[in-house]
């Protein structure tokens, strides 16, 4: 007896792959199409050998809202026994995006099978594609006649380690960061290996392009025009299935940073006189929004309004376009917001780097740089500077004691970079520190920054250090703490771009991508529990090490390290990261921003109770750290399932040893024997990808595109550092040029605005948290009301969180001219909206 079994396959309308387009539509007229193979989940019975498998050939039976299906019908014996995976073969001449398998007919129900991956033609790649159902199986419990084929799809994926990588396939495995520097006769485009004893950093995806014979630096094959980004494709390799879809390939094009360069670049030879050239006046950065910038007449190959939609203004009746800015929201809901110092102070809680603010659990404060190097490590913030701008709320003692002094402290990160950075034309940096107090209504006020420069070998200047303050009585001294406060936030959005965003979301990110495919089966719950967290990722990390983040990239054009900004970031990850602070409650605790209290909402006390991004946040990780343990201890009950699952163990060992190489023998690593270490561990990936990201991703247009407000870069020198008679004149006769000459120039302005605009942007397929159910968790009845436990907290979190903004005793949150905290809000609409959590890294 045989069953009839009714197989249908979607597959996605495409412009076509990689290897070519066209000739489908015949090849389906011809009779070609897909040929299906069933493989049974048992041996049989009696020769403890495979069941053969079941063969038909899929026919294209309909087209609809750009899908096209396959059919067949398949006669099954009865005693075939369950089906556990499907064998693809793509009979036409290009790939196809098969999204998934239905098989139809069975006693109990249809059987699903969920592919989203490209398959190659096989006259192109013999290799069969094996899709195995939604059904989840740990190592110990795969059945019998699925082993083989689990252990053989890991090991296609994971490549021999050799060879350079080809567009189209799907191997992942390791490598160090050698291609950000391009060489190209030009020595200045030289740039170290990141990944190593020298410089730590997280491993990349291998790609095995070529390296000259020293190994320590890579030729890029890159085009100064940035075009990759402008049109969502990578030059360098990234498995295929990693790859943007059409749809989201199609909008970055659209909207993309390369997009709008192309625009901005050009268009600067016709309005810039130079380079270098500052602002003359602050008018003339807002007249960036008033009235924009022209651009060069259009041309067939320069369609500005295709590339950079939200950025053009056509005028009227005229021919001329124009690069004009959108107003940023902070700046919209006041135009002065940049000058207060309440803003200053609300922003390290409630900004686009709410995640390095501190307490102050040690006075006096004190560098752990060698002195013999970079000189007296004492702080030139005393007591004494302190207690005269607290004075009327407290003593100094009582702010220590009662927990009231907070800190940005960039110092000892900073200073080494100093001596190096200052050698570099149209930049300077100091080490530095911005000291706050937390005063009775929860706001926190600025009371003191620090600027320091080590002693010179070069010039034998001394060390040179200054506390500025905020004038009260003084116009000088008011003029002086605008300028270093600009220069502070100069290094605070340094910071947040290459450590707090880059750095600890994009590139920490990608080794856990990589061994979750390498070690872990499609049909691992693991797997499936974190792949939506991976989505787009390793795409977008690769156009980055293209346009970004390397030499002569975006962010060296536009930030005060320049050439030193990646170097900066290993740095930080060598000093400071660790994946167990990775955790928002544990990164809370170590920086004395909240303390364990079993009685306390989340098992936490907040230090600063209006701390928006902790608040917010601890809301959403409790969820998302629910979700991940109800997930966990259904596929795990007993510890002993976690300790003898072999894909779970060789996992985590690769992330450590492999991903994380440089830190391969740290203390702090978490260990893997429980289902709460289990439970921890995923929860951290998934908070970083999603809640963590978006947090220092989506709001950098809000406070980044007004250049006051957070200059990228600090050009010049304090005018209080070994001042000339002609300087200090100029400084107290005009002290607004003194300020525009350390901004930005013109060009880094634009381009730097125009980045953060394009990277605060939400795609239309944007997949936000505890929206879709992946397929293979609503199979599940448990894992499926899980979910929709899940799904019902972020639903509640929008609630809590427009509660929170209308609480006038919150005044991080509320007030006049005051910005809402939205940065967790769970779901946004596309464009730039300042909400918004994906569950992914995909810009």
């Amino acid at each position: 007896m045989t069953v009839k079994v009714k197989a249908v396959a979607t597959v996605k309308e495409t412009a076509g792959g990689f290897l070519g387009i066209g000739g489908d539509g015949v090849s389906d007229f011809f009779g070609k199409g897909l040929r299906l193979q069933l493989v049974s989940a048992q041996l049989h019975p009696e020769t403890g050998l495979e069941k053969p498998v079941i063969e038909s050939r899929m026919k294209r039976a309909s087209k609809k809202n750009g899908e096209v299906k396959y059919e067949a019908e398949i006669e099954v014996p009865d005693d075939y026994g369950e089906v556990g995976a499907v064998i693809v073969e793509n009979e036409h001449g290009n790939e196809r995006l098969l999204i998934d398998i239905v098989l139809d007919g069975f006693v109990n129900g249809p059987v699903n099978v969920v592919c989203d991956s490209w398959v190659h033609p096989k006259s192109k790649d013999s290799k069969n594609r094996v899709f195995f159902t939604t059904k989840s199986y740990l190592p110990s419990e795969t059945p019998a006649g699925l082993i083989k084929y689990r252990e053989e799809e890991l090991k296609l994926l994971r490549g021999n380690g050799e060879g350079q990588r080809e567009k189209g396939e799907r191997i992942y495995d390791y490598d160090v960061y050698d291609d950000l520097g391009n060489l190209d006769g030009n020595p200045d485009l030289v740039r170290p290996v990141l990944g190593g004893k020298d410089r730590p950093y997280p491993r990349r995806v291998r790609t095995g392009r070529p390296r000259p014979e020293s190994g320590t630096y890579f030729t890029l094959l890159w085009i100064k025009n940035m075009l990759p980004l402008a049109t969502g494709n990578s030059d360098f390799y990234v498995p295929r299935d990693e790859e943007f879809s059409q749809l989201k390939k199609s909008a970055f094009s659209s909207a993309t940073v390369s997009g709008a360069l192309r625009a901005v670049v050009p268009t600067a030879e016709t309005f810039l006189i130079d380079w270098d050239l500052g602002f003359p006046h602050l008018t003339a950065i807002d007249s960036m929004y008033d009235q924009g910038l022209n651009l060069r007449p259009r041309t067939a190959d320069s369609p500005w309004t295709d590339i950079i939609p939200r950025l053009i203004r056509t005028v009227a009746n005229s021919a001329d376009d124009f690069l004009q800015f959108v107003v940023p929201e902070s700046m919209k809901r006041d135009r002065f917001f940049w000058l207060k110092d309440e803003q200053f102070g609300r922003q390290t809680l409630a900004g686009v780097n709410p995640c390095s603010i501190e307490l102050v659990k040690q006075w006096p404060l004190k560098s752990k740089l060698d002195p013999q190097i970079y000189g007296s490590p004492e702080s030139a913030i005393t007591t004494k500077i302190v207690e005269q701008q607290i004075r009327g709320f407290m003593t100094f003692n009582d702010a220590m004691k009662q927990k009231k002094l907070f800190m940005l402290d960039y110092h000892d990160l900073l200073l080494p970079f100093v001596g190096p950075v200052r050698l570099l034309k149209g930049t300077t940096l100091y080490g530095s520190r911005a000291l706050f107090f937390l005063t009775p209504v929860g706001t926190l006020k600025p009371v003191a920054i620090e600027l320091v420069r080590p002693p010179s070998k070069n010039d034998g200047k001394p060390q040179w250090k200054q506390v500025f303050t905020p004038g009260n009585c003084s116009a000088t001294e008011e003029w002086l703490w605008k300028l270093a406060k600009s220069h502070f936030l100069a290094h605070d959005s340094c910071y947040h771009e290459i450590v707090s965003h880059w750095l600890k979301t994009h590139a920490c990110m990608e080794p856990y991508i990589i061994a979750t495919n390498r070690q872990l089966s499609a049909m691992h719950p693991i797997h499936r529990l974190l792949l939506p967290h991976f989505r787009y990722t390793m795409e977008i990390n690769s156009l980055a090490r293209q346009t970004l983040v390397n030499a002569d990239g975006i962010i060296e054009l536009g930030f005060s390290p320049l050439k030193y900004s990646m170097q900066l970031s290993s740095a930080d990850y060598d000093q400071r990261w660790r994946f167990d602070y990775e955790a928002l409650p544990k990164d809370l605790i170590r920086r004395g921003m909240a303390v364990e209290d079993p009685s306390a909402p989340h098992g936490l006390k907040l230090t600063i109770e209006d701390y928006p991004y902790a608040s917010d946040g601890l809301i959403l990780w409790d969820g998302l750290h629910q979700w991940v343990a109800d997930y966990v201890n259904h596929y795990y009950p007993t510890p002993s399932l976690i300790t003898s699952d072999s894909e779970l163990q060789s996992w985590w060992t690769e992330i450590r040893t492999v991903g994380h190489a440089d830190k391969k023998d740290e203390p702090w690593w978490p260990s893997l024997h429980t289902p709460s270490d289990l439970i921890e561990i995923v929860t951290t990936m998934a908070w970083t990808a999603s809640a963590q990201h978006a947090a220092v991703n989506f709001g950098q247009y809000t406070y980044g595109g007004y250049i006051p407000n957070r200059p990228s870069i600090a050009r010049t020198n304090m005018p209080t550092e070994d001042p000339t008679e002609e300087s200090w004149k100029q400084f107290i006769e005009e002290p607004e040029t003194v300020l525009l000459e350390m901004f930005p120039s013109q060009l880094q302005a634009a381009v730097v605005m125009t980045m953060l605009s394009l990277l605060s942007n939400h795609a239309a397929d944007e997949e936000y948290i505890g929206q879709a159910m992946e397929p293979c968790w609503g199979d599940d009845a448990t894992i499926k009301a899980a979910f929709e436990r899940f799904s019902g907290r972020m639903k509640a979190l929008e609630g809590v969180v427009d509660a929170r903004n209308g609480n006038e005793k919150l005044r991080n949150r509320n007030g006049a001219g005051v910005l809402p905290y939205e940065f967790l809000k769970p779901v946004s609409e596309p464009g730039v909206t300042g909400k918004g959590v994906p569950y992914s890294i995909s810009i």
